[in-house]
């Protein structure tokens, strides 16, 4: 957590907010604006009754007050300057939401902290999404195909167990490549420390699980490939989403299994509901991409049900 006395932001988890708020450290008297980053995971993971608890620690509303004072900004600061007890009638505050992804199934949670659910854009529109077929004996062959293609560095090369990053990160850096890793088994310093290599340019390639899905941000990641595709398309668009960013263009490439079937449906929709990107047809006519997992049974067991 980061704040100083008078400060304009602060920065905070749930937990670390509340226990200020409780010890009167902090007072968010005249907060206007609250932020929720990663929306759905923190709403996933059980946060909103903590949200609901620092909410009650602002003395404002959530409805901007409907009169002549509050749509008057020379007023305003007036009354915030010299008569700051008075703004708690006249202030209203915005709960805004950041997140690449809102499930569905955390629609309910998010309403109900004062959350509007609105679907934007599922994949960012400078990303181009690609998936190969291919087996895991040849993943290694066209990874070294792919990177040997002409893709500036950095590039994030993405996989889905810590073991495996390591051992990916050590066979690229024996034949030539700069590369670091980034994972859950690794300390905080080492993760600043890969990620500062990165960044400055002494490390050209970064192999890493979930961990750097979500919350990095690495300037100019011209190419983001999912060696091993991730689990769910909730974490692939988030894994996408660190290339691509403010306005730059990026490529993201995709190697696909058999053992990725269940996720070929959504990744499909995903990719066709890009502007930029065309599903190729190995995808694009697979038989486990036509529908969703589990849908086709879960019909068929409605009929016998019905005609039983």
């Amino acid at each position: 957590m980061c704040f100083a006395p008078h400060s304009q932001i602060v920065i905070a988890t749930p937990g670390r907010l509340i226990d200020v708020l409780e010890n009167r450290y902090l007072v968010l008297s005249r907060c206007t604006y609250v932020v929720l980053d990663e929306a759905d995971r923190m709403i996933d993971m059980g946060f909103e009754p903590d949200v609901q608890k620092i909410l009650e620690y602002i003395p404002v509303t959530n409805q901007k007050p409907d009169t002549d004072d509050a749509e008057d900004p020379e007023k305003m600061i007036f009354l915030c300057l010299f008569f700051p007890p008075t703004m708690s009638f006249l202030m209203s505050f915005q709960t805004v939401m950041f997140t690449a992804t809102m499930p569905r199934s955390v629609w309910p949670e998010a309403t109900s902290v004062g959350l509007r659910v609105k679907r934007v854009e599922v994949v960012v529109r400078n990303v181009l999404p690609f998936s190969h077929k291919c087996s895991c004996v040849v993943n290694r062959k066209k990874l070294l195909d792919v990177l040997a293609s002409g893709f500036e560095p950095p590039i994030i090369i993405f996989v889905n167990q810590k073991k495996g990053c390591d051992v990916l990160a050590k066979s690229l850096e024996k034949i030539g490549y700069n590369a670091c890793t980034l994972h859950g088994g690794k300390g905080q310093e080492q993760r600043e420390f890969a990620l500062s290599n990165l960044k400055a340019g002494a490390k050209d390639i970064l192999v890493a699980t979930d961990v750097a899905g979500r919350g990095i941000d690495i300037q100019d990641v011209s190419m983001v490939l999912n060696y091993d595709m991730a689990k769910n398309i909730e974490d692939y668009i988030h894994r996408i989403g660190r290339t691509g960013r403010a306005g730059k263009s990026g490529m993201a490439m995709t190697f696909l299994t058999k053992e990725d079937s269940s996720v070929f449906y959504d990744l499909k929709q995903a990719i066709l509901e890009s502007p930029v990107s065309n599903c190729p047809p190995e995808l694009a006519n697979h038989p486990d991409a036509q529908h969703k997992p589990g849908t086709i049974l879960t019909k068929k067991r409605r009929e016998e049900t019905i005609f039983a």
